[in-house]
């Protein structure tokens, strides 16, 4: 179970990431772009530190009011939900 949780964490965030890079990509393109909506679902399902690195790296949605208390907020809720559940399984 721990090794599921792990690799759960690892790929969320690695979702998170990198679909901030590509969402600021596309920015930059006037593409086809990702929905707030959509990187807040990220955020809150796990990947909200992917999320963040991809905010600081890419200079995304960084000056956006939403993402500055939104998505430390999940970060938050994730270390928390991330501790409960590991206390729980080990």
């Amino acid at each position: 179970m721990i090794k599921f949780i792990l690799v759960y964490f690892l790929a969320i965030n690695l979702l998170g990431l990198a679909i901030m890079g590509y969402d600021k990509y596309k920015a930059k393109r006037n593409g086809w772009r990702i929905s707030e909506k959509t990187l807040f679902i990220i955020a809150f399902i796990g990947g909200a530190l992917g999320v963040s690195l991809g905010m600081k790296n890419f200079h995304h949605k960084s000056k956006k009011r939403e993402f500055q208390i939104g998505i430390p907020f999940f970060l938050i809720l994730n270390i928390a939900l991330y501790i409960y559940i590991y206390t729980k399984v080990s």
